[in-house]
């Protein structure tokens, strides 16, 4: 053998061996991902089973209630919410009424964090008040506005992955979104959202947005929903999906719904808590306030039929 065929052995033997050693790295790497896989698929399967299963929490089999005691918030002076109690209940639909500046909003801001409180507000054992936004919306409280706070430029689907994305930790932050997981699948089909997948949200109408946003709450694994006039500016149609959703939704959550239209409230309400001047006027069924003279009075007028 010349030493120029001793050569280009040594120069394949090297690039076997380097092909080899690529091929090991790789397969090493398709386990650690399998293994990576399988856990996020048993992750998400418990998930799945948490957000099905229905518990009763009265039985002690369950925590998820709210309890809110003496709150109390004040700006400059002008008390907007005085000594307020208010309990709610896990599967509860509640509606929250009142005339304009009862101190309604002011409620859910002051639960989510958005404005400083004095009193208490627990869920599931856990105290809010006096906590940051985010680490409330960490512990499952989920919060909608009037106006839907989507990306517009993003893909319905994107939109997902991104709340999605909110739950994880440490370097798994920085992870890019892959192929939708089985949640966002889930809560898409859930939200009657699965056509509009590709479509970007400032594309979407107004009703749809309103799902897309209840969606991302649903993704982030939020057991409390706070959602503020949610079916302001709807169709009747849109009104009687987004109904069908909450419902569903408050399942197994606890749903606290801030809203002026009374037609909707009679129709999905499970309990109402009627607001005025900050303090709680009346609590009951859709009939019991409908029939409190006092609500008659300062709310609904002739609208209690």
């Amino acid at each position: 053998m010349s030493d120029k065929e001793q050569t280009m052995t040594d120069d394949e033997m090297r690039r076997l061996r380097d092909e080899t050693r690529q091929m090991r790295d790789e397969a090493r790497r398709l386990r650690d991902e399998a293994a990576r896989m399988r856990d996020e698929i048993a992750r998400e399967r418990q998930d799945m089973q948490d957000k099905l299963t229905v518990l009763d929490d009265r039985g002690g089999q369950w925590s998820d209630y709210l309890e809110v005691r003496g709150l109390h918030v004040e700006f400059d002076g002008f008390v907007a919410v005085k000594n307020l109690d208010l309990s709610v209940e896990h599967g509860d639909l509640r509606f929250l009424i009142g005339p304009n500046g009862a101190g309604k909003t002011t409620v859910i801001d002051a639960i989510t964090g958005l404005v400083p409180a004095a009193g208490s507000a627990t869920f599931r054992g856990e105290q809010l008040l006096g906590r940051k936004p985010n680490n409330i919306v960490r512990l499952g409280v989920g919060r909608t506005f009037q106006t839907a706070s989507v990306v517009e430029e993003l893909t319905v689907l994107e939109n997902l992955q991104v709340a999605e994305g909110f739950r994880r930790k440490g370097r798994d932050l920085l992870r890019r979104p892959g192929a939708p997981s089985q949640n966002v699948r889930y809560m898409m089909d859930v939200c009657n959202l699965t056509a509009d997948a590709d479509r970007t949200a400032g594309t979407l109408p107004h009703g749809k947005k309103q799902w897309l946003e209840i969606g991302m709450l649903l993704v982030q694994d939020a057991h409390l929903l706070l959602l503020d006039e949610p079916v302001a500016g709807m169709t009747p149609a849109e009104r009687e999906q987004t109904g069908a959703l909450l419902k569903r939704c408050s399942r197994n959550r606890t749903v606290i719904i801030v809203e002026h239209d009374m037609e909707f409230m009679r129709q999905f309400a499970d309990s109402v808590t009627v607001l005025n001047q900050g303090e709680i006027l009346a609590e009951g069924s859709v009939e019991d306030i409908q029939n409190n003279e006092d609500v008659v009075r300062i709310y609904l007028g002739g609208d209690n039929q």
